[in-house]
């Protein structure tokens, strides 16, 4: 599942999550903390995380936050109070989505 195509309509909620956690983040450090938490099983790109991160931007979600680490200027990434509760929404939605697929994949036949 390494690069599946799967992974990519969650990706917004994905990173939200992560926010929701930890605070704030730089891009770099999302993307190392998918890969932490999955095992090395999801690997998000660049290309495809900046563009996410830029559209929850755009859509008020995200609040970002530049500061000077190591004489390099960083971008950090949280959550606006908007983005907060819409974090919830979007993962009641996808919790739901899980459980849908489950009985898809797995149905448990009642005769």
């Amino acid at each position: 599942m390494k690069n599946s195509q799967l992974y990519k309509g969650s990706l917004n909620t994905i990173i939200m999550k992560l926010l929701e956690e930890n605070g704030k983040m730089y891009g770099y450090e999302i993307t190392q903390k998918v890969k932490a938490i999955t095992a090395g099983e999801l690997n998000i790109t660049e290309g495809a995380l900046y563009p996410a991160l830029h559209k929850l931007e755009a859509e008020g979600i995200l609040d970002v936050e530049i500061e000077k680490v190591d004489n390099r200027m960083r971008k950090y990434y949280k959550l606006t109070e908007a983005g907060t509760k819409e974090t919830v929404n979007r993962l009641a939605e996808l919790e739901d989505f899980i459980r849908t697929m489950q009985s898809l994949v797995n149905p448990k036949l009642e005769f």
